[in-house]
């Protein structure tokens, strides 16, 4: 069986899992300069679950639609951290759900037997870290993509 191509993918909407730190990457890759509001979190405790609804950058479609002409395009997604035992936020305020974050990258710091932190790097200085019992993320999306509202790809002054 051949390895997986970039072309494969298509314009079919993402479902990833990270379960090892390996695994981490791809997903931090395709969550940078996702945008959300503080109203999109959610920690349900009882669950031992972590989500936000995010607007991503869609990376893997920046080449084609440069090649095509066409607006670059952002899709609603999930977020999801299952396992979670704490949540803690940094360098923003939690109660203006109004709030608009900007993600840069998502961490993994491992600790003992297979517990460790999640943390959802923000720009600003904001960070959320999500203690968990094992790595299980899953990004998934949930809207057809739309055109970006900017016109413009995320610029890091490369």
């Amino acid at each position: 069986m051949a390895d997986a191509r970039f072309e494969d993918g298509d314009d079919a909407p993402l479902r990833l899992i990270a379960q090892e730190a390996a695994d981490l990457p791809v997903i931090s890759a395709l969550v940078q300069d996702a945008v959300l509001q503080t109203g999109d979190l959610t920690w349900q405790k009882s669950r031992r679950r972590f989500a936000c609804l995010i607007n991503r950058f869609r990376w893997e479609d920046r080449a084609a639609a440069e090649a095509a002409g066409r607006p670059y395009e952002r899709v609603r997604a999930l977020l999801v951290v299952d396992g979670a035992l704490s949540v803690r936020s940094s360098g923003f305020d939690r109660n203006d759900r109004d709030l608009v974050l900007s993600v840069l990258s998502v961490d993994w710091r491992a600790g003992d037997d297979g517990a460790g932190e999640v943390t959802l790097v923000l720009a600003g200085d904001g960070a959320i870290a999500i203690g968990v019992e094992a790595l299980d993320i899953t990004l998934q999306d949930v809207t057809r993509p739309y055109a970006a509202p900017s016109g413009k790809a995320p610029d890091h002054g490369a």
